[in-house]
């Protein structure tokens, strides 16, 4: 399976819209998938959207859980990768990254622009 970089700068805006969830390996048995380090994958969905385009979710398997990353956060994504799969007659595009992190804030400006004194 071959991996393709993906530059997350040319997303726009990334947040976090399901917060990380142990990846299963198994349904059934709820064997959680780990990766060839034995770190346990995490799977985040994440809301992409561009100027002047529909807001996409995808879900991005990560190892070791994001810490801070909760539903609603803008997050930073670090080493993506996408890999194209088939089984059978199905087929897609999943998502690998190294890490899932929240997106620092931005300061606020609290001058005093467009107040008056009083007389």
């Amino acid at each position: 399976m071959q991996s393709i970089p993906v530059d997350t700068s040319r997303l726009g805006v990334l947040r976090c819209a399901v917060g990380p969830e142990p990846k299963l390996a198994d349904f059934e048995t709820k064997q959680v998938k780990k990766d060839r380090d034995g770190n346990t994958l995490y799977t985040v969905g994440v809301t992409v959207r561009q100027e002047g385009r529909r807001v996409s979710v995808i879900e991005i398997a990560v190892p070791g859980e994001p810490k801070g990353v909760t539903e609603g956060t803008e997050v930073r994504v670090t080493g993506m990768e996408a890999f194209a799969w088939a089984m059978g007659d199905r087929h897609g595009i999943s998502f690998r990254a190294a890490a899932i992190t929240p997106a620092p804030a931005t300061p606020t400006t609290t001058g005093s622009a467009g107040k008056s004194g009083g007389a």
